[in-house]
């Protein structure tokens, strides 16, 4: 039997079907990878089909869908992006295709379930109509900037165009990623519905299209209709006429300049580049636009940003599927329900992430009564926000709370398979605890210590079950931050560790497994880098001039900043620690007990570094009474107060992978770049001395060796690395 047009349309990529209305359903689900990505490949087999269709009598309409659960179209694929000679080209090529979508004389529509992102929204941008599905997993934006790049096949063009200038340039800018219910009141979408009713409601849309029926608008074209009638409100009137005449535009992009300045210091070139791309669209045409966007999305796609911001994006898809042991044969065990011991900031975001992402059943365990209501009510603030943002409704917020439960003693501890313990950073009090739940608990129940700083090791000295122990150490505040340091000893046994790596990526954490030792690798990093802005202090630096420089160079906020945001009785005791275990390259200059000794603990008594009265949180300029040098400061260079601290924190970098805390170079970027705020630009630690070569860096610690002492001695790693002219990393 001879194969029917559409049969002769299939193939790796998509399938074609066409039904007795004559709507062609276009189903992308690519064979050979796990989503759908928008690809050379697909694109030419998109267009001759497309031709097919646009001449076959009977089609009257055309849907897209995706055949991939919980995904529409992923992104464009990146190796793509990586091996192209001519990227302006490419970039040409796909705005070509979503031209030719874009000019269909039979309406399309795009039914999206899933996530919708990069060259995926790129395609349902240009599609006559939107349907999105209310699932969870349905996500609209256009996260190009995150790697450095802009959105190149007519993303900075259609989208101004759909949503407005103002509402485009913040997806783009943020690289936000909307629910259905968000991209349906800005007018991205133009319906939302079930998941289950979507291809129904895409086909019965497309076939009324095809008869001349417009369904219900909304968002931009919305607004304009409003307009004409007369019905606008003030709001709406400011901005439209921010939008919509030349005057207004150029206060619009003045403000977006300003705002992405201060945001990125200037270091992703791919900001200003999405501005002007915008910005070339609105002023000079839809023609001149694409061509602008072609040309800087080119030039963005060789940066060595966009490679480093890349190579972060692999590392991290990687993690997602390292188990955290090498033996492919070690399972994890099941976690049913979980303990947290300890309810504070950190306690009780570990029970939200475990309720709200994991969506498992938490016991948090407290002192007593009021200290439990604190960390239910910290669960609620965090929930509270989202509701009236309208990111979740008040049912999910209420199934949310009503799987924590609390008690003052251990009470529902006996079918407990994970306990994470973050009580108050003492040793003997969390070996306490330890002794505590073991009794009370399974034989086979992890238990996993919240420090960042004690060894686990340590703890474990006593317990009876020291293989059922492992470090979980997550950053604060746990709700936001994205990183889960996993530690492992000796003794804990490997199903226990890749228990703590499931979990952890169950809660949406990034997680990465370091060896045992004091401060392990995050902490131990962050502490000579701290260590070092308070050297500079003691010599006269200016507080806001060191902070100023390190975020200047990348990093969100400064040192001083930060270690108001540790506290500083939590810093001089990790740093305590350290020295204890690593000798005086990890001594404090006595300034900082000064400070501490002053009563300055930081942001929680509203008095450090910083005064906490106003919004503006000036430096507190009584503090610098305390030092020698009293208020007459001196100016460093920029530069070398960003080489003095970075260079401390990546020579102990270095040290932890030549003492085996850390497995891999890879491991030690991504712990940087997401527990501790390195730059995403420079790669992570290990990256940016590759960058550099080790020659450099041994070179520039020697030159501060000489005139700072042995706190900057170079790893003698590098030094060998620097002898043979080795990297640390080989792609």
């Amino acid at each position: 039997m001879m194969a029917t047009a559409s049969e002769q349309m299939n193939n790796r990529f998509f399938s074609v079907s066409v039904d007795g209305d004559g709507v062609a359903l276009i189903t992308l689900d690519d064979r050979d990878e796990a989503v759908n990505t928008i690809s050379t490949d697909l694109g030419e087999k998109l267009l001759d089909s497309w031709k097919t269709l646009q001449s076959d009598p009977a089609v009257t309409s055309i849907v897209f869908a995706s055949g991939k659960k919980d995904v529409f179209v992923a992104g464009a694929k990146i190796e793509m992006l990586q091996q192209a000679e001519d990227a302006t080209a490419l970039a040409q090529s796909g705005q070509r295709i979503f031209d030719e979508l874009a000019a269909s004389p039979k309406p399309v529509v795009a039914a999206m379930d899933g996530a919708t992102l990069g060259g995926g929204l790129e395609l349902a941008l240009a599609c006559t109509y939107r349907i999105a599905t209310d699932n969870p997993k349905t996500k609209l934006g256009l996260p190009e900037t995150q790697l450095g790049l802009i959105p190149g096949a007519g993303g900075t063009q259609r989208l101004p165009r759909v949503v407005g200038a103002q509402a485009a340039l913040d997806l783009i800018l943020t690289a936000r990623q909307l629910k259905a219910s968000r991209a349906l009141k800005m007018g991205l979408v133009d319906e939302v519905v079930p998941a289950p009713l979507l291809l129904q409601v895409a086909k019965a849309r497309a076939a009324e299209l095809a008869n001349g029926r417009r369904p219900p608008i909304h968002g931009r074209q919305a607004r304009m209709a409003k307009l004409k009638k007369g019905k606008a409100n003030q709001k709406l009137l400011m901005a439209l006429a921010l939008e919509d005449n030349p005057v207004g535009r150029r206060l619009l992009f003045r403000q977006a300049e300003k705002a992405a300045y201060a945001k990125s210091r200037g270091n992703y070139p791919a900001i200003p580049a999405a501005i002007e791309a915008v910005r070339a669209g609105l002023d000079e045409g839809m023609e001149k636009g694409l061509a602008k966007e072609a040309a800087l999305f080119g030039g963005l796609v060789h940066t060595d940003v966009s490679k480093q911001l890349i190579r972060i994006f692999f590392a991290q898809t990687a993690l997602k599927k390292d188990s955290g042991v090498d033996d492919p044969s070690v399972k994890p065990r099941k976690v049913n329900e979980l303990a947290v011991i300890g309810g504070g900031l950190m306690g009780g975001g570990i029970a939200y992430v475990t309720a709200a992402n994991a969506k498992l059943p938490v016991r948090v365990q407290e002192k007593d009564d009021s200290a439990l209501g604190r960390a239910f009510a910290h669960v609620r603030s965090v929930l509270d926000p989202r509701v009236k943002r309208r990111s979740i409704t008040r049912i999910d917020r209420e199934a949310v709370m009503g799987r924590i439960t609390g008690g003052t003693r251990y009470e529902g501890f006996g079918n407990v398979d994970l306990v994470v313990e973050a009580v108050f950073e003492d040793l003997e009090l969390k070996r306490q605890v330890i002794r505590q739940v073991e009794a009370v608990t399974k034989e086979d129940c992890v238990f996993a210590s919240n420090t960042s700083t004690l060894p686990i090791t340590k703890l474990a000295e006593g317990a009876k079950r020291p293989w059922n122990v492992v470090g979980m150490h997550y950053f604060s505040p746990v709700e936001k931050m994205p990183l889960l340091e996993v530690i492992r000893t000796k003794q804990t046994a490997p199903e226990v560790v890749a228990t703590a790596v499931a979990q952890g990526k169950a809660q949406g954490k990034t997680v990465i497994v370091v060896e045992d030792g004091p401060g392990f690798y995050t902490t131990r990093i962050l502490s000579p880098y701290g260590s070092e802005a308070a050297w500079l202090l003691s010599e006269g630096a200016d507080i806001a001039a060191v902070d100023r420089a390190l975020v200047d160079w990348g990093f969100p906020v400064g040192p001083f900043m930060l270690l108001d945001e540790v506290g500083l009785d939590v810093a001089q005791k990790v740093s305590g620690t350290l020295l204890e275990a690593f000798g005086d390259r990890m001594a404090q200059p006595e300034a900082l007990r000064k400070v501490l000794e002053d009563g300055r603990l930081g942001r929680k008594n509203g008095r450090g570094f910083y005064s906490y009265g106003s919004k503006k949180k000036p430096v507190d300029e009584t503090l610098y009474d305390l030092l020698p040098e009293g208020r007459k400061r001196r100016g460093f260079p920029a530069e070398e107060i960003q080489q003095r601290l970075s260079l401390r924190l990546c020579n102990e970098a270095a040290l932890c992978l030549q003492e085996g805390i850390l497995h891999s170079p890879r491991d030690g970027d991504i712990g940087a770049v997401f527990g501790l705020g390195f730059p995403p630009f420079r790669g992570g630690p290990f990256r940016w001395m590759d960058t550099l070569g080790a020659v450099e860096v041994v070179r520039r610690l020697r030159a501060f060796e000489d005139r700072h002492g042995a706190r900057f001695k170079p790893a003698q790693l590098l030094v060998d690395m620097a002898r043979k002219g080795e990297r640390f990393h080989h792609d």
